[in-house]
C-alpha cells in the first residue's frame, strides 16, 4: 500500500484536531465532496478517540499514528496505537436491546459510515476504507437512516432505565 500522508500523535483527545486537519487536507486535494466529508470525518476521528481512550489507555507518552493511501477506488486511512488490541471479533452488538453496556458502539459507527474495515495485529491496528464509487444519494441515505435509527432506540432504552 503507497502511504500517501501520515500523522502521529500523543495520546492526547487535544490533538483530535491534527487528525481533523489532516482529513480535511485529504479531502481538499481528493475533491471529496461534503456530504463524504462527514461519513470519513466521523469515522476516523472516533477510531482514533478508541485508539487513545482504550488502545492506549490515555497514557500521553503512547503514539497514535493515522496513515492515508489512496488505491483506485480505496481511500483508506489506516490508524495504530501502541496498545495491546482487544477482541474485536467478539464485540457486544450495541444495537441489541439486551446489552446493557455501551461498548462496541464507536466501532458500530465506524462499521455504519466506511465501505470497508478491517481489525489487524491483535486489533491495535484498524484500516478504513472508503470507495469513491459509492459516493452516492442512495447509500448515503441508507446510512442516515441506519444511524437514526440506532441513536433513536438507545435513547428511549435510556430513557427505561431512568
Amino acid at each position: 500500500m503507497n502511504i500517501l500522508k501520515e500523522l502521529t500523535i500523543d495520546s492526547n483527545l487535544n490533538n483530535l484536531y491534527l487528525v481533523q486537519q489532516l482529513i480535511e487536507e485529504v479531502c481538499d486535494e481528493f475533491n471529496i465532496n461534503n456530504t463524504y466529508f462527514g461519513n470519513i470525518s466521523v469515522a476516523i476521528t472516533e477510531a482514533v478517540k478508541n485508539a487513545i481512550i482504550h488502545g492506549n489507555q490515555s497514557i500521553a507518552d503512547k503514539k497514535v499514528a493515522v496513515l492515508f493511501a489512496k488505491e483506485n477506488p480505496a481511500y483508506t486511512f489506516i490508524i495504530i496505537d501502541d496498545g495491546n488490541g482487544f477482541d474485536y471479533k467478539n464485540l457486544p452488538d450495541p444495537t441489541d436491546f439486551n446489552n446493557n453496556t455501551f461498548t462496541g458502539t464507536g466501532i458500530f459507527l465506524i462499521k455504519s459510515l466506511a465501505d470497508k474495515v478491517d481489525f489487524k495485529n491483535r486489533g491495535n491496528t484498524i484500516e478504513i476504507s472508503f470507495f469513491t464509487n459509492s459516493i452516492n444519494y442512495a447509500l448515503s441515505s441508507d446510512r442516515a437512516n441506519k444511524l437514526t435509527t440506532y441513536h433513536k432506540n438507545k435513547s428511549t432504552q435510556m430513557l427505561k432505565k431512568m
